[in-house]
Order: C-alpha cells, then structure tokens, then sequence
C-alpha cells in the first residue's frame, strides 16, 4: 500500500529563465550556442531526465522563432525579470514544484541538477545551492516548492522583486555546490570567454 506521504510530495516540472534582454552581453543569451544548440533548448534538455515537463519562459516575442517541440511559457507577470518568470510558472501549475535555471548558465551539468532533485527537502520553501562567488543563495539554480507562491506574492505586495530575498528570508535548504563552476552566469563577453576556456579545459 502506497502511504499517504508519499502521494503528498509534488512532482517537479523544469523552468529555464530565457526572458532577459541581455543587455551585458549585447546579444541573446538564450540564443548562443555553446553545445551545438540554442542555450534555451540545451538547459531544456538538460533538465527533462529530471522533470514532468519543462518549459522554456519567454517573453510574448520571442515566439516567433520557437522550437515546436518545445513548450513556452510566457510571463502573466509582466517586466519583474527572473520573479516574473518563477512566480508566472509556480500560478500555472500551482500543485507543481518548479525546478528553475537560467538559460545562462553554459557550464550547468547533470551531477549538479541530479543532486539538487536528490537532496530536495518539499517540507522547505526551496532547495538551492550557495554560490560560490558571493555565498548567498544561488535562486536561478533552485527548486522551488508550491508553498513558496505565496511566499513571493507577499515580497510582490511590498514592492520587492529579488527572487534571492526571498530564499534568504524562507525556510530555504542551501546546499553546496560540489562543481563551483556549474553555478557560473555568463552576462558579458569577458564571462563568455571564461567560460569557453573552462569547457575547453
């Protein structure tokens, strides 16, 4: 007989944050190629072995160019940046936990997703990583459970949008990362470059 507590631990269905306007970079982020495909589709496939569904969060105009084999998801919160993204994806699916990466993250690799999904706490608002260049927790790397929705909504009402505030302020599992460079966002050119040498290592 299948206990009551296991029925009760949400499935985890996958996000990749690909809405920014890459400004820094001065090109699309979620369009470079750093493994042969578009990073947007690259961190979907990355995240699919360990999810329900994963979805690709974008903006209304980046349809236009969109993979069918893909499924997006447009922000019903409008112009917040990655607490858009999360909070439109945790309203869509409200029984889901949402496991969400942002689509800059060239050198994210499987061990380090599979031992966040390992290591997940559901009875946490969220399961994350530290990063290792500021040591405050990493939330575009992070899982995050249905009970954190309201969580962000109460951040929203008092007019704070910073995603990493609200990990800092909940009852937030924070894991270290075993690949430090895994949890590298690349936001500029000079990041870019960094980074190609580290995969080229």
């Amino acid at each position: 007989m299948i206990s009551e507590e296991l029925n009760t631990i949400p499935k985890i269905n996958g996000l990749v944050l690909a809405g920014g306007k890459s400004v820094r970079m001065g090109k699309a982020k979620d369009l470079l190629q750093w493994h042969g495909k578009e990073q947007r589709y690259f961190a979907a496939d990355l995240l699919a072995p360990f999810c329900d569904e994963v979805f690709i969060s974008c903006r209304q105009d980046q349809l236009e160019n969109f993979n069918p084999d893909y499924k997006a998801l447009t922000d019903t919160f409008l112009n917040m940046g990655p607490f858009g993204g999360i909070l439109s994806a945790l309203r869509s699916q409200r029984d889901k936990a949402w496991l969400v990466v942002a689509c800059d993250l060239p050198l994210l690799d499987p061990k380090s997703l599979e031992f966040l999904v390992h290591s997940r706490d559901p009875e946490k608002a969220a399961t994350t990583y530290e990063s290792p260049f500021d040591g405050l927790p990493e939330p575009l790397i992070t899982i995050w459970e249905p009970k954190s929705y309201p969580l962000l909504l109460n951040f929203l009402g008092i007019g704070n949008t910073c995603p990493r505030k609200v990990l800092i302020n909940s009852d937030t599992l924070i894991l270290k990362p075993d690949n430090p460079d895994a949890l590298m966002n690349v936001n500029t050119p000079e990041d870019a470059e960094k980074a190609q040498q580290i995969l080229k290592s």
